[in-house]
């Protein structure tokens, strides 16, 4: 099977309930705050509401709090089963630029070290290009070190670290 991205779908809905199940309580870069609570049942219609959020939220126009940007959510599939989410945020809050970066990925833990985060990255470089965006700035834990082989991987240019993140720029072109 090839890893791709895609857009959220609604296709996706179970392998979206059991992904999301295994992450637990941890964080999940590139998945957005627009994510319901993972303590409350994800329905079909809560999670087809989802799905339009986060198609929406790529749109200039959508309504939004002043410190969120547009975002291109795409989601990390092999098959029919969702590995993980990546997102490409359109611009730079000053918040992202220190930490958070263009781009935010995460794979489900039964999925890693099986270079679905590093195909991921990959495919997305070309879609931020499109978007305008070139380079990209992607951004791990300074202790992350599974994302740092991956952001290298990708051409990553290290920066510098601040506030316990490392910065890398990325060329799209």
């Amino acid at each position: 099977m090839v890893t791709e991205l895609v857009r959220p779908d609604v296709r996706f809905h179970a392998s979206f309930v059991r992904a999301v199940a295994e992450f637990g309580d941890a964080h999940l870069d590139g998945a957005s705050d627009l994510l319901p609570p993972r303590s409350e049942p994800i329905d079909a219609a809560t999670f087809s509401a989802l799905v339009d959020r986060l198609r929406a939220d790529a749109l200039e126009a959508t309504p939004r709090a002043a410190d969120r940007v547009p975002a291109t959510a795409l989601w990390i599939v092999e098959g029919d089963e969702l590995l993980g989410f990546l997102q490409i945020r359109h611009r730079l809050t000053p918040f992202l630029l220190e930490q958070g970066g263009h781009i935010g990925y995460s794979v489900r833990p039964s999925a890693r070290r099986r270079g679905h985060a590093s195909a991921a990255l990959r495919a997305a470089l070309p879609i931020a290009h499109g978007l305008g965006i070139d380079p990209v700035l992607v951004c791990c834990l300074e202790d992350n070190a599974g994302s740092r082989a991956v952001i290298e991987g990708a051409g990553g240019r290290y920066e510098d670290s601040r506030q316990g993140h490392r910065r890398y720029w990325i060329p799209t072109a």
